[in-house]
């Protein structure tokens, strides 16, 4: 290669121009962000710790009942437990009465008034018929001669379901007992005079 042709290249080379970086260019650069220092990044740090240890919507903590709680669910249970003992007790009375003493409620006893001509007991009769109460006696078991005592009427609900019984009492010791008929808690003295029962006044 000659020494001519040499100098030309070295000379084509310092022909080009120059080419300043505008200044619109250089404020077109992002400017650079400083490097987060240690202690920045520690801070953060800390600061995701205490948001993680915070108690969240809904955690354990916030999901602990109060006391008060179990404390009315047992209220609870023990009303409807009592309410369930209340209707099975008032079902066992009605099916053991209605076993007892059938429908219409009625009462059988034999015993004796004084009214008999035999040494056979006289055959009581006890009947609630809608509420109203009527007794009926067969003097000495006989049919022929019977006799009804009309008693109270009854009201209420289910008035037509309550017992009667009857109880004979000897207050006055001349084998002339009274009739007592019982219902409810409640009783009717019959008195027995002049070969029959009254009822008291």
């Amino acid at each position: 290669m000659s020494k001519h042709s040499t100098q030309e290249q070295i000379t084509s080379r310092s022909v080009l121009r120059h080419r300043p970086i505008s200044p619109a260019a250089s404020t077109d650069e992002a400017p650079l962000v400083p490097r987060a220092s240690r202690g920045r990044s520690s801070q953060r740090h800390d600061t995701k710790q205490d948001t993680n240890t915070a108690p969240q919507p809904g955690s354990a903590r916030q999901r602990r009942q109060h006391w008060l709680f179990p404390v009315g669910i047992g209220m609870l249970f023990a009303l409807v437990l009592g309410l369930l003992a209340h209707f099975a007790y008032a079902w066992i009375n009605l099916t053991l009465a209605v076993l007892h003493y059938a429908r219409p409620r009625t009462f059988q006893v034999d015993a004796f008034g004084g009214h008999e001509t035999t040494g056979i007991p006289s055959h009581f009769i006890a009947l609630n018929l809608h509420g109203h109460i009527e007794v009926i006696e067969f003097p000495g078991g006989d049919g022929t001669h019977a006799k009804i005592f009309l008693g109270p009427q009854l009201y209420g609900n289910d008035a037509d379901l309550v017992p009667v019984t009857l109880t004979f009492v000897d207050r006055r010791h001349d084998h002339h007992p009274d009739m007592l008929v019982v219902f409810t808690g409640s009783q009717i003295v019959f008195h027995n005079e002049q070969g029959t029962f009254h009822p008291s006044a």
